[in-house]
């Protein structure tokens, strides 16, 4: 913690966001909140895991798209160095490629941009308190992306590693590299490694084997 940032009882909140409008503006909203203190604020990813590191917020609201790092792996790096960071994840997009990645890189928290400041500030509060927040439009979503196959596919392909179960689940659902690249916030060079990687495992001829394969697993649902 910095020397500056004495213990007020308040939630400690670091806002993480590329855009200076939306970033000084949620704090501006934030600010006057009694129960909440703004920390920090940082311009990327990058300065997030740093700031995160210096101020130890207890939740953070985190963009997706954002330069240097996105906030998917911004997520990642900040919850492996401190998994009791609460990360509420705030983005103009609530498609379920990103839904899931958030979910699985350790996001507490979903809103997409154009909640209410009633909404914001009670999802923050609520993941500071260890509670799982996704905003209206996307909780009938919830139950459908958390169907039981990524269990069974573990089961089915014990030699692939999670990463790469996800990724044969876009495979199966019909995405291109591209398309996987985009929705796990990965490099398109890694993807093409993993679908390797995969066909190797998977003693697949082909991609369309690994998808027959795959589907009669139950994946492919996303």
């Amino acid at each position: 913690m910095s020397p500056t940032d004495e213990p007020t009882g308040r939630i400690r909140v670091l806002i993480a966001d590329d855009h200076p409008v939306f970033r000084d503006g949620l704090a501006t909203l934030l600010e006057p909140h009694p129960e909440i203190e703004v920390v920090a604020r940082a311009r990327d990813g990058a300065e997030a895991v740093a700031l995160a590191a210096e101020h130890h917020p207890d939740v953070i609201v985190m963009d997706i798209q954002m330069p240097q790092l996105n906030g998917i792996e911004a997520t990642r790096q900040v919850l492996a160095a401190d998994p009791g960071v609460g990360v509420l994840v705030f983005t103009m997009g609530e498609d379920d490629g990103t839904l899931l990645s958030a979910m699985r890189a350790g996001a507490r928290g979903y809103l997409v941009k154009g909640a209410s400041q009633d909404e914001v500030t009670r999802a923050i509060t609520s993941v500071h308190a260890g509670g799982v927040v996704f905003g209206s439009s996307l909780a009938a979503r919830i139950g459908e992306l958390l169907s039981p196959s990524p269990a069974r596919s573990a089961a089915e392909f014990p030699m692939l590693t999670e990463r790469e179960r996800e990724v044969l689940d876009l495979i199966a659902a019909g995405r291109t590299n591209g398309q996987i690249a985009s929705a796990l916030f990965l490099a398109p060079k890694t993807v093409r490694n993993n679908v390797s990687a995969i066909l190797s495992k998977l003693q697949a001829t082909d991609r369309a084997e690994a998808i027959i394969r795959a589907r009669d697993a139950g994946m492919g649902r996303a």
